[in-house]
């Protein structure tokens, strides 16, 4: 495969990892998600070593117990490095085909961002109570279904 192609479906892969990685973590990943992710960074940065030897001098593996969030920050590092080589993530545009009109799109920012940020904050900080209250809420006996199970009583 050619070198730039092979490097881009690499970064791909990363990005796809660091955001993996950031649900896991938001939701609760257990040790085996993060042993997975660690693996998987650990496999890409071999990689890219063999295709880049220069790489290896800024990156080092990760220790088999890092965290999720350490795989997810490793990840979009390692993906930031070769940026100028296959392009920023475009996530909207690339994926899903959506377009805006920048202009448009920078006098909106300028007037929103401080609202915009702040309800980011608010879901980054609110994430993992929701997800809390999801796992409780799926453990938890459906009173309808018990209620649906009891024979009914005819008076007879």
């Amino acid at each position: 495969m050619e070198r730039k192609k092979e490097i881009a479906k690499l970064i791909n892969v990363l990005r796809r990892a660091a955001r993996t990685a950031m649900q896991a973590q938001w939701t609760g990943g257990d040790r085996d998600a993060a042993a997975f992710c660690i693996r998987q960074y650990n496999r890409v940065l071999a990689r890219l070593s063999e295709l880049d030897p220069g790489v290896s001098a800024v990156f080092e593996p990760l220790p088999e117990d890092s965290s999720l969030m350490v795989a997810a920050m490793a990840s979009r590092q390692l993906a930031a490095y070769y940026e100028d080589e296959v392009g920023r993530s475009r996530p909207w545009g690339g994926v899903y085909g959506a377009a805006f009109d920048s202009d448009s799109f920078k006098h909106f920012w300028q007037r929103c961002a401080t609202d915009i940020e702040d309800l980011g904050e608010y879901i980054r900080e609110s994430v993992e109570a929701w997800a809390r209250e999801h796992r409780a809420a799926s453990d938890a006996p459906d009173e309808d279904a018990r209620e649906d199970a009891a024979p009914e009583d005819d008076g007879a």
